[in-house]
């Protein structure tokens, strides 16, 4: 893989905007003339079920899946979609995950049989990560939304995460012009304020443990 090419596998459920990230990040790179291809699957997201988009960034990108064990980055705006589709990420790749699960159907079917079944917990969705790479970021999306205004701005928070490493081929500023142009204009500063606190919290977690943009 040429050094100015970037895969990220993002994932999540229906709800959480994987899909105005996907056209932040695409519009982003149009703005400053990046070439990205993304490939999308929403099966069940209208109901909370799992959503994932691949982004493919580079000039010499073809194809705009990812191939297993191809991704530099897993952006997992949900913990268990992380481990569902880990095995895109290729050997020492990065995975930014939010601290939040929810947790399917199935799973709580099974629950509600059986009152001693434990649902899976961050920590050991982190511990199974950890077999594959040691550079898994954990980042509590959702309070972060939450302190800049808008609980909702959960994807941003994690854009602003993701923005932070080394190898990140867009440009700052191209993505805050993207936010502004593409979420509804009495949530743009809401959305900004996002993505600087993700930053923040990247740097005191993410950056710990792989190269970060200074």
């Amino acid at each position: 893989m040429a050094s100015d090419e970037f895969s990220v596998y993002m994932s999540g459920v229906g709800g959480q905007g994987l899909v105005l990230l996907s056209n932040v990040m695409g519009s982003a790179c149009a703005s400053v003339g990046i070439q990205a291809i993304t490939g999308e699957q929403h099966g069940l997201s209208q109901r909370s079920g799992s959503i994932n988009i691949h982004m493919r960034i580079g000039e010499q990108i073809r194809s705009p899946l990812i191939p297993i064990a191809g991704a530099d980055a897993i952006l997992a705006l949900e913990a268990l979609e992380a481990l569902r589709y880990v095995e895109y990420l290729k050997p020492g790749g990065v995975v930014v995950m939010n601290k939040r699960i929810q947790h399917p159907i199935i799973e709580t079917i099974g629950h509600m049989k059986d009152k001693a079944t434990r649902y899976m917990s961050v920590e050991e969705v982190k511990a199974r990560l950890s077999e594959v790479t040691d550079k898994v970021a954990v980042v509590d999306a959702l309070e972060i939304a939450k302190k800049a205004g808008n609980p909702l701005t959960e994807n941003i928070v994690m854009l602003g995460a993701l923005s932070t490493l080394e190898a990140f081929p867009i440009p700052e500023e191209a993505l805050k012009k993207s936010i502004a142009e593409n979420v509804p204009k009495k949530a743009v500063d809401v959305n900004l304020r996002a993505f600087d606190l993700g930053k923040q919290a990247a740097f005191e977690t993410l950056c710990n443990i792989v190269k970060c943009k200074k």
